[in-house]
């Protein structure tokens, strides 16, 4: 009697521990809503990621497997979410978000609950949590490169900074002030519009920046809108008669996807900034390129984000295979130092402040929806906390060796601000 109890204890051992081997990966992007647009894509992306991991046996001798949920572009519900993906669902990893309002709304519920999350879309810094990875541009690899071509290339005097009603329009663009302001432009020079999600009547906003150049001085637009709010903004400055010789806008969150299905003629000219363009030349972006439109037709484009996700899985995978576990305390130092090829031709690396070094991108856009690749640089690292704000000059993170996302080099000592979450 006694052998089979026991015989039936190793079984449900056994059973448990089948069930911990599972290894699964959750997926939080908005498939319906004002960011779906955006966000089906990011969703489409790993579920491809995930399928050529398993073609390749999969991770740690277990088969990969994805659990999707629809935060469906409401806020708190990415948090609900999150929380199901990790209570329930019992994930050992999460991908997901674009907007930093649902980032900010997940972030409590992953430090909590000492999830993972892999967050693939440029965003404002000034946030470092030793529970996410943040694949997408720091502002320094972003919204300061695209400036400074405006300021250099460009030699615009007169800026619109114009963005979508939330926390990383808001916080890039009063990093931007501060640092057009130390550049010598002058405050009555910068003029700083926000609009709601969805906005649609773009009439009065883009006479205003029209307006702007009355003295004749060259406007330039820096363009934090999110979502399908872009379609109506550029329709709008193509019937004000507004082309980029005479006013160029370089977006932050326009790329390839967003311009798909669009009609383009009027936006040639116009630029965006990111770290990667499908129109890059690699061989790893073309194998890339193939395999998703294999995937999902020859319609469909990449983009900079898809990029992200592409660099944040194989580096997760390639952690998990160091670890050998899914566990996060041991996966999260092992992320520290990965190395994986990007599609520019580079090479990505895992900094220990959470943040990628990324090649910084300025293109340009053609009639048929891709961009010309008008300026690239090597890899930039990633910097959670901008220099051109006082009280964030001083702050560094270090995961690894300071334990630290917040560390004041004046006070040496760790700061925890969870007014910055």
């Amino acid at each position: 009697m006694m052998k089979t109890l026991l015989s039936a204890a190793a079984a449900s051992a056994l059973i448990a521990g089948a069930a911990q081997a599972e290894i699964k990966v959750g997926i939080l992007h908005s498939l319906s809503g004002t960011m779906a647009i955006s966000e089906t894509t990011l969703k489409d992306t790993m579920l491809l990621l995930i399928e050529e991991q398993n073609k390749k046996g999969g991770l740690l001798g277990e088969e990969i497997v994805p659990v999707v949920v629809d935060p469906a572009s409401d806020w708190p519900l990415f948090a609900e979410k999150a929380r199901e993906l990790l209570t329930v669902h019992d994930v050992d990893v999460i991908f997901g978000n674009w907007t930093s309002v649902s980032r900010k709304s997940v972030l409590p519920v992953i430090e909590e609950l000492n999830g993972l999350l892999f967050y693939p879309v440029q965003y404002e810094g000034e946030e470092s949590s030793k529970n996410v990875f943040y694949t997408g541009a720091a502002p320094n690899q972003q919204a300061i490169p695209a400036t400074d071509y405006f300021l250099e290339e460009l030699e615009v005097e007169k800026f619109a900074l114009l963005g979508t009603d939330y926390v990383y329009p808001r916080t890039t663009n009063n990093i931007l002030e501060s640092y057009l302001k130390d550049k010598g432009i002058a405050a009555e020079d910068i003029f700083v519009n926000y609009t709601p999600f969805g906005h649609s009547d773009w009439s009065k906003i883009v006479a205003d920046v029209v307006a702007l150049g009355a003295d004749g001085k060259k406007v330039g637009v820096i363009s934090t809108i999110n979502g399908d709010a872009n379609i109506g903004f550029y329709k709008e400055l193509a019937a004000a008669g507004v082309s980029a010789d005479d006013i160029p806008v370089v977006a932050f969150s326009v790329g390839e996807e967003e311009l798909s299905g669009l009609d383009t003629s009027n936006l040639v000219g116009h630029l965006a900034a990111w770290n990667y363009f499908q129109s890059a030349e690699s061989d790893a972006n073309d194998e890339f390129i193939a395999a998703w439109k294999a995937k999902m037709g020859e319609e469909r484009v990449t983009n900079d984000p898809m990029e992200a996700h592409y660099i944040g899985f194989n580096m997760w995978v390639q952690a998990v295979e160091a670890a050998g576990t899914t566990d996060v305390d041991a996966v999260r130092t092992a992320m520290y130092g990965q190395t994986f090829p990007n599609l520019t031709g580079g090479t990505a690396e895992m900094l220990v402040n959470h943040h990628l070094a990324k090649p910084v991108l300025i293109g340009e856009i053609l009639e048929d929806g891709q961009f010309d690749i008008i300026s690239q640089t090597t890899e930039v690292p990633g910097d959670a906390w901008t220099d051109f704000l006082p009280e964030s000059a001083v702050l560094v993170s270090d995961w690894k060796d300071l334990g630290c996302g917040m560390y004041n080099t004046d006070t040496k000592t760790c700061v925890q601000l969870k007014s910055n979450y």
